[in-house]
């Protein structure tokens, strides 16, 4: 489980300088943005940190995102870029920057109605009240980036009374792959990356942001959908891989 992940990781991390970080993570974005490299140092680094995915991380999945896609792409695009993808997975927000403005429109009035809709039956995931009180009995600090919307994040905080902050939405652009959230979270806390973890439930979206930015990463694949080496690019593989219900105690 998880959270005995979380428990060890100070004293997991603590004896990985900057350095080691910045050549393991040269050698797994070799080709990538050179904007998305750390400066290394020789500097030790400890946990300060760790960043959440809200869908399917901290809330038990609702949103019926097959059926949305299919609804905003039709059933010809939605095949054809599920077969594409390595792991079938979709980046219907950046897929839809492309079309024209009405299209756009109508696309994300589509999403709206699916993300309302979530929200009707937003559940916490077990645990996560645990392991918050935990990262703060630690003084471990605790920020979210989300690709839904700011309703969202304010129905979450609401709901379930614990906060998170910084908390991004997709109102904050560039959002997730790109490090840029992930990077404002550092930098508002004073840390540096190497010094946070980024935890989500998408190799596309939360191990690549986190891996662009310099952090370490974290991936809850609950289905095994992940399970086949094939899956993986050298910019999704995380340092950290659970499949069980990671907010549950062992």
């Amino acid at each position: 489980m998880l959270h005995p992940l979380l428990r060890r990781l100070p004293s997991i991390i603590h004896p990985l300088s900057t350095a080691s970080v910045h050549r393991r993570r040269c050698a797994a974005m070799a080709g990538s943005p050179a904007r998305y490299l750390t400066v290394a140092t020789t500097r030790k680094a400890s946990l300060k940190g760790v960043v959440f995915d809200m869908d399917g991380t901290l809330t038990v999945p609702v949103i019926d995102f097959p059926a949305m896609y299919r609804t905003v792409l039709g059933e010809d695009t939605y095949a054809s870029l599920r077969s594409a993808s390595p792991s079938g997975s979709i980046d219907i927000l950046h897929h839809i920057e492309t079309w024209a403005p009405a299209e756009q429109q109508r696309a994300y009035e589509i999403i709206a109605h699916f993300e309302r809709q979530g929200l009707d039956r937003l559940q916490i995931m077990p645990g996560a009240l645990e392991l918050c009180r935990f990262l703060d009995s630690k003084k471990i600090r605790r920020g979210l980036i989300t690709r839904n919307v700011d309703a969202a994040v304010d129905l979450f905080h609401q709901r379930f009374g614990i906060m998170f902050a910084p908390a991004l939405s997709r109102e904050f652009r560039p959002y997730k792959p790109d490090p840029a959230p992930l990077l404002h979270i550092c930098s508002t806390w004073g840390v540096s990356p190497n010094e946070v973890m980024m935890i989500g439930d998408s190799l596309r979206d939360d191990v690549v942001c986190g891996r662009r930015a310099g952090a370490f990463t974290c991936l809850l694949d609950e289905t095994g959908r992940y399970e086949s080496p094939g899956c993986y690019t050298d910019e999704q593989k995380p340092d950290f891989k659970r499949r069980s219900h990671w907010l549950y105690y062992e």
